[in-house]
């Protein structure tokens, strides 16, 4: 007994002086500036360098990481079935990985089987707990498809409309953007409705996003701009179903997700329309489509649980060409323009006892995971929570580079994946980022093509 006592007492100190540690004091004198996940950083650069698992699983840990992974990638199919049924009766898409190819970005191409788009759907004003309200006979989500004998809410489709931006030295870029139209409605959408339209985010390295303490993140707030460099920044405050408490948000493009459990719980009951513990209301409920069947929920607890500890340990792909003179330029200018007010390069996790491997890392998202108002250009006058309709969350950086050839040479950037390369998406931002977006735009022409070459190289 007298040992226990003693295990316990050094392990109650171990995890005491692991808890008050100021990572502040990192030492980066031999920094390895590849490590974008820290120790959870693969170095796999190829097709699949989304999809590794982070190293330091148990022998369980990694079993249930890859019964996660084959359900990420399970097709689903329509009641009655052995396996794997619940599909429907409206949704999205039949797989998650449909919508995140190999782990990354889907195309947006509407009706697509790998379509990674979505339109979410709200009507003016909130609930109790500052939710969206939903549209009348479609809710909070625009489901283009239904399985047999029943109907889809209705299509979309997208046209594209150029927009060009002209250098001072000269150059013009031609943006392209979407303007959404909706057909074939199966009841016509009532007036003043609002709509988002939406490209799936990658989906590798939520576990260490999600360990990034809270303070951390509101320290980043500026809600007055004291330092003047025209960037604020706010946290936004979302209600947490599974909690029944309003929490911090961290995921989604407008950070309207508190927990990887709601996001994965409700991309398979909206997505999928495969109800489940944390989501378990059929998103067709209320509506003519729904099917008055009592078989929910449709996914099992650990089959939904195996989902989310599946994303939770994706590991992030490391950096590249860092010691590249040209990237190296870059990542001056990057700084200098101040790309990094809103895309903070180093941030800490913190400590959970149940994932080691992801605890006290030091990580380069390039996010702050705080909303910034982006312009009229990239509004959807959607509001989300305390997210106003031109305010998204800062998208993490790491892994930018690779998206192309994650996605089979084919790149897609930005909330609605309107634009086609990097610096397509640098010309649309404005708002809080218009300070440094015109100074991008001031920079040479070889000087914007090192920042370029600093971001394929995250």
């Amino acid at each position: 007994m007298k040992k226990i006592y003693v295990f316990f007492g050094l392990l109650s100190i171990v995890l005491t002086s692991t808890l008050c540690t100021k990572y502040t004091n990192f030492d980066e004198t031999y920094l390895d500036p590849r490590l974008s996940g820290g120790a959870a950083t693969t170095f796999n650069n190829g097709r699949g360098a989304f999809g590794d698992e982070v190293n330091g699983l148990s022998a369980y840990d990694a079993f249930v990481h890859e019964v996660g992974d084959k359900i990420f990638e399970q097709t689903f199919v329509t009641a009655p079935a052995p396996y794997f049924q619940g599909l429907g009766p409206i949704y999205n898409n039949v797989s998650c990985i449909s919508c995140h190819h190999n782990d990354g970005k889907g195309f947006p191409i509407p009706g697509s089987v790998h379509s990674g788009l979505l339109v979410r759907l709200s009507m003016p004003g909130t609930n109790e707990h500052n939710e969206s309200l939903p549209v009348p006979g479609f809710g909070g989500q625009f489901q283009d498809k239904a399985i047999a004998g029943k109907q889809a809410e209705g299509k979309f489709s997208i046209e594209y409309e150029d927009v060009p931006v002209h250098y001072p030295d000269g150059t013009t870029v031609t943006l392209q953007k979407p303007i959404v139209s909706f057909r074939n409605l199966y009841q016509p959408l009532p007036s003043g409705f609002e709509f988002s339209l939406r490209l799936g985010p990658p989906v590798f390295g939520l576990g260490l996003l999600a360990l990034i303490p809270e303070q951390d993140i509101l320290n980043n707030e500026d809600p007055t701009d004291k330092n003047g460099d025209g960037i604020t920044g706010k946290a936004n405050r979302v209600w947490n179903p599974t909690t029944q408490r309003e929490e911090l948000g961290r995921f989604g493009l407008k950070a309207n997700q508190a927990t990887l459990l709601t996001q994965v719980a409700g991309a398979f009951n909206q997505d999928m329309g495969i109800t489940n513990y944390a989501a378990p209301v059929e998103a067709s409920f209320g509506q003519s489509q729904y099917d008055n069947f009592k078989d929910d929920p449709e996914i099992t607890d650990s089959m939904l649980d195996a989902v989310v500890f599946y994303m939770q340990t994706l590991a992030v792909p490391a950096r590249r060409n860092v010691s590249d003179p040209v990237v190296l330029q870059g990542e001056r200018i990057f700084t200098q323009i101040n790309c990094s007010g809103c895309h903070k390069p180093v941030m800490f996790t913190g400590t959970d006892i149940r994932l080691p491997m992801l605890s006290n890392q030091r990580i380069q998202p390039f996010t702050d995971l705080l909303l910034h108002d982006m312009g009229e250009g990239l509004a959807d006058n959607r509001p989300d929570f305390l997210a106003t309709g031109r305010e998204w969350r800062t998208a993490p950086l790491w892994g930018l580079g690779l998206l192309k050839k994650v996605n089979g040479n084919s790149a897609y950037y930005l909330h609605d994946g309107r634009a086609r390369t990097i610096e397509e998406a640098i010309l649309w931002h404005d708002g809080e980022a218009a300070l440094a977006k015109n100074k991008f735009m001031q920079l040479t022409l070889s000087e914007r093509k090192s920042l370029i070459a600093f971001l394929e190289s995250l």
